[in-house]
């Protein structure tokens, strides 16, 4: 891999530095992710020098350092473009033929950024999504297939062991902003589903990925106790071991500080609250980890992202994907390390079905374990118990019957319930959630559900397609010829993952009609 370790992590510096701040909070940009993903000119300690002296010698002249005409003088801003370029094709097929290689990224170059370089090719999603991310790329990789790129597919897996080695852990995207949070841990779905492809060397390479990714996730395990007689759930890290001694897992970063892709919009949104703004910035990162960021699933008020609680909860879909990576780890190993994971997943399950799934509430549900109950919060996230086949007959069946009658919109499947100002909540629906929901329920036998839900969803990108001539990150599944919303940032075009399932789901049912 390419040696970006010194590059890469002293960019951190830049992030804590005053320039950074000063610049973000300034609004220099629409977007603070711009400012973020700067490449310096020169170098950076030379840079920030020079804004120190700047800064003493405004104050000495009663003035104000000009940011804009500093940041033009010493940092090469990215393309504000990239995949948002539609490609004036009147066809969808080509037109995600054509985007595949707008997509494309060749190996990096350690630049002096916050790129984390990658020495293997990539997939980028598209529009302000200008480096490879994680759980995007496991559905981007379905299309890939099925266009016969292959080769595309492996480099990207390949890739993110490579970066597992590096960073210690799968970061949320390559970029060092991410170095503390990783997302939805796909690296067992992504193996599963390349496996055939990779050769002897490939497929060990990414076993031993698969193990430390395993260990990232479980960091602390050992440092859990449990109190003889205590209700009470202890956490450490990424790890939560419940009152029974049962072992569960929830999203978290390390770092407590705003992030720098989001530097003023943390500290607007922390100026609201009275209690500690440190653990409010745990609570955003870990939901951006969480790859829904952001959901009402994650707030005690639906309504305020101030009332965040991530770092609380206990996931549906995170344990879901973690089962999947233990029961790959024990068909992937021998002796006793076969017996440790395959335990570890029938533990797991067991804990699933104790903690996160709800006969009175009819479905799995996230788990609230300072209160020790569930949330309220009805999503699509009780699919992926379907999709890795942890789920018994009887509760695929209420699954089915929730996501068909409560989630099931004209173009898709929500993504909760609730409608909110944020993304991940009606009346948004996103392509890996029609994935997981449409392959869960096809893999129980719900096969008329699950074609219902592809063939609204293919509608949906097909009629919104005729309207902009693009594929969009995300779509108003309720109103379908109306564009999504909510977010920090406007609908990005492109786009990976909804290539990649639109793909995926249009030879599912051409092969089925």
């Amino acid at each position: 891999m390419t040696s970006s370790l010194h590059n890469w992590r002293d960019s951190l510096a830049f992030f804590s530095s005053d320039l950074f701040k000063h610049v973000q909070m300034a609004s220099l940009f629409p977007d603070s992710k711009t400012f973020a993903d700067a490449i310096v000119k020169t170098d950076l300690s030379f840079v920030l020098e020079q804004y120190k002296q700047a800064m003493l010698e405004a104050k000495d002249n009663s003035t104000q350092v000009n940011l804009r005409e500093f940041v033009n003088t010493h940092f090469i801003l990215p393309d504000g473009q990239n995949a948002n370029l539609q490609l004036h094709s009147h066809d969808i097929t080509s037109y995600i033929a054509s985007m595949w290689d707008v997509l494309t990224r060749t190996p990096d170059v350690q630049d002096k950024d916050s790129l984390i370089a990658l020495s293997r090719p990539y997939i980028v999603p598209g529009g302000r999504f200008r480096e490879i991310y994680y759980w995007d790329s496991f559905f981007t990789a379905q299309g890939l297939v099925d266009a016969g790129r292959t080769e595309m597919a492996v480099n990207m897996l390949e890739n993110f062991v490579d970066i597992l080695n590096e960073v210690g852990c799968i970061p949320n995207g390559n970029r060092a902003y991410y170095y503390s949070r990783s997302q939805p841990p796909i690296l067992a779905l992504f193996y599963q589903l390349l496996e055939k492809q990779l050769s002897s060397e490939q497929k060990q390479y990414v076993i031993d990925g698969l193990k430390k990714e395993y260990a990232f996730w479980m960091k602390g395990a050992d440092k859990t106790l449990t109190v003889t007689g205590s209700a009470s759930a202890h956490a450490v890290l990424r790890v939560v071991r419940m009152p029974c001694g049962a072992i569960l897992n929830r999203y978290f970063d390390s770092e407590a500080t705003p992030r720098p892709e989001s530097f003023r919009e943390d500290i607007e949104t922390a100026s609201h609250i009275t209690t500690d703004s440190a653990t409010f910035y745990q609570h955003i990162r870990a939901a951006c980890e969480s790859g829904w960021d952001f959901s009402s699933r994650w707030l005690k008020n639906s309504q305020q992202l101030e009332s965040i609680r991530t770092t609380e909860l206990l996931p549906v879909d995170l344990n879901a994907l973690l089962v999947s990576l233990e029961q790959t780890l024990a068909m992937v190993t021998d002796g006793k390390e076969q017996a440790f994971y395959s335990g570890a997943a029938k533990q797991r399950v067991d804990a699933i079905n104790n903690y996160l799934y709800s006969d009175i509430k009819q479905g799995y549900f996230d788990f609230h374990f300072p209160s020790m109950k569930n949330t309220s919060v009805v999503s699509a996230a009780m699919s992926v118990p379907l999709y890795v086949g942890i789920a018994s007959t009887e509760q695929a069946s209420v699954v089915q019957s929730v996501l068909m009658q409560k989630l099931l919109k004209k173009g898709g499947i929500v993504t909760t319930e609730n409608t909110t100002s944020q993304q991940w909540d009606s009346p948004n629906g996103w392509a890996p959630l029609q994935f997981f929901s449409a392959l869960g329920l096809e893999s129980y036998g719900f096969t008329k559900e699950a074609n219902d839900i592809m063939q609204r969803f293919c509608n949906t990108v097909e009629d919104r397609f005729a309207a902009t001539g693009a594929l969009l990150e995300k779509y108003n599944v309720c109103t379908p010829n109306e564009t999504a919303g909510g977010g920090e940032y406007d609908v990005q075009l492109g786009f990976g993952w909804t290539n990649g399932v639109y793909t995926y789901f249009k030879k599912a049912l051409n092969e089925k009609s």
